[in-house]
């Protein structure tokens, strides 16, 4: 008889575990980190295997604070606003033993605003970073920044001896395929050291012996093996059959009966994430529906409609097993600039978008493609489909093509896609972050995952300023005008802000993270 997927899975599981200990962290979730170049994609699963073995200036603690890392303390300079001094942390070594100083600072915020890099958005204010010795740099911003280090919780700093050695000084071109020296080597003065990679099957990290946080944290995790596993069933088997025990992706249909399990507990906390789709609204014409010349996705009577049919309630009670809170904006209540009141302006009228539709010359509808990934969000697929038959009632026929992250996401970095899902989470705690990547024209440098085709010059403007308004009150009067327009044009669909919940054996001792970025220094093996 033919393996089925599920038992290679569990047989790999089996075959290439080591012996149980309770310094071993099994670790799994859907999907694996597209790449460990620090600088090549800003997303979440991403950072989070990189965190384990690279680190930032600063980090965010459970409860969404600033703790120092690489820096010890930070503050704008005192004669000069529009300058930032970071004290760096001395004794710290990378993983090769090479010491780390100022010049790999320069050189990684260098190599960060590369074109090729997803992380230049975040520090598209920065005109200059300077050595002064090897334990102090200075941050020059275009203007006043008072909000830069919210951006740099997921800014990694690599040794530059060894990127330049290993000839991967250019950030990986991801979009084009490209695999360089960094996709699958690591040397970072983080945690964890790693020991084997092989993307989509698993990845090897033992402890860091020469820490710098040795003493400083627990540590008490002396290897790390983290499995991806796609299919949802597998990973709950994995799971009541202890061959893991730490799960990052609980399927919401299985957490009762894993809670109910002695020796396993279900941990729950909102995360800082909006799920949503976007719709390609600046297009003249779009190839993924039935409607020649024309874009219907151009006319925002029909984005409403669309947005007034979906049925976030239903999402929330049968998809989502009542793990998931509706949306009607696409800022966590995490993020400054979050309201109330936009956030419940989604609602289900059936009828008052069928009358939207046919006032826009659609009446008979038309159908599109919908690009959903498959192992990125909870119940990502489950979602898509849900939407597939809510559209329907208006007359919109989905056609949806559900794949992997790794190919969904170029999708719309790339401009391939008319109709996609996307979610958003906010690690600056700041709606600027949203405006900078999904709001602002799309530029080299801004804009990058706006596959709205949206774009106003006076609004692109207004979202630039933020990094330097230091007069609050002013900055956040401006921040609402700008949701107000992302309200008003709709440029995405909001769904809901998702819940985590992670899955773990008794034995495993960590809260849950809001930005599902777990830090195994944290963890405690009782």
């Amino acid at each position: 008889m033919k393996p089925t997927i599920a038992t290679m899975i569990g047989a790999l599981l089996l075959t290439t575990a080591a012996p149980l200990s309770a310094e071993t962290l099994r670790w799994a979730r859907s999907g694996d980190a597209l790449t460990l170049d620090p600088h090549a994609q800003n997303e979440g699963p991403t950072h989070t295997i990189r965190h384990q073995m690279y680190e930032p200036l600063i980090i965010r603690d459970v409860t969404g604070a600033f703790e120092p890392a690489l820096a010890t303390d930070w503050a704008p300079k005192a004669d000069d606003p529009n300058v930032w001094v970071f004290n760096l942390r001395e004794g710290v070594s990378f993983h090769d033993g090479a010491a780390f100083t100022a010049e790999d600072v320069v050189f990684s915020f260098e190599r960060a605003k590369q074109p090729n890099s997803d992380m230049k958005e975040l520090i598209g204010s920065i005109t200059e970073v300077r050595a002064v010795d090897d334990f102090t740099v200075e941050i020059v911003t275009d203007g006043p920044n008072p909000i830069l280090p919210s951006n740099l919780t997921n800014l990694f700093i690599m040794d530059k001896d060894w990127t330049e050695a290993n000839d991967t000084v250019n950030v990986q071109d991801f979009e084009g395929g490209e695999i360089t020296f960094a996709t699958t080597n690591v040397n970072g003065t983080g945690p964890y050291v790693l020991t084997s990679r092989e993307p989509d099957v698993k990845t090897v990290m033992t402890r860091n012996e020469a820490y710098w946080g040795r003493d400083q944290f627990p540590m008490e995790v002396s290897e790390i093996i983290y499995t991806p596993i796609q299919n949802a069933a597998t990973r709950v088997a994995a799971m009541l059959s202890g061959e893991i025990d730490f799960l990052q992706d609980m399927p919401v249909q299985d957490l009762v009966r894993v809670n109910d399990v002695d020796g396993l507990v279900v941990k729950q906390a909102p995360q800082n994430r909006v799920i949503f789709f976007g719709m390609n609204q600046g297009a003249d014409d779009i190839e993924a529906d039935n409607v020649d010349g024309a874009n219907p996705l151009a006319d925002v009577r029909v984005r409403k409609a669309m947005s007034m049919a979906i049925n976030r309630d239903a999402i929330r009670q049968v998809v989502m097993r009542g793990q998931s809170q509706p949306a009607g904006m696409i800022a966590p209540p995490f993020v400054n600039g979050w309201t109330a009141e936009m956030d419940a302006e989604s609602t289900t009228d059936i009828e008052g978008a069928k009358a939207l539709m046919a006032e826009a010359g659609y009446a008979d509808g038309f159908s599109i493609r919908l690009d959903c990934p498959n192992d990125r969000y909870v119940n990502d697929e489950g979602i898509c489909q849900a939407a597939v038959g809510m559209l329907g009632q208006i007359g919109v026929t989905v056609n949806l093509d559900a794949k992997p992250k790794a190919q969904h996401f170029p999708l719309i970095t790339d401009g391939k896609t008319d109709f996609y899902m996307l979610g958003w989470g906010v690690p600056t705690y700041d709606s600027e972050y949203i405006f900078n990547f999904l709001v602002h024209s799309r530029e080299s440098d801004i804009g990058t995952w706006n596959g709205t085709g949206f774009g106003d010059a006076d609004l692109d403007a207004m979202i630039k300023s933020l990094a330097s308004n230091t007069d609050l009150e002013a900055r956040n009067a401006d921040i609402a005008k700008i949701w107000r327009v992302v309200q008003d044009e709709q440029l995405y669909i909001p769904i809901h802000h998702q819940v985590l919940n992670w899955g773990m054996a008794e034995k495993v001792g960590i809260e849950v993270d809001p930005e599902d970025q777990p830090k195994v220094k944290y963890f405690t093996m009782n």
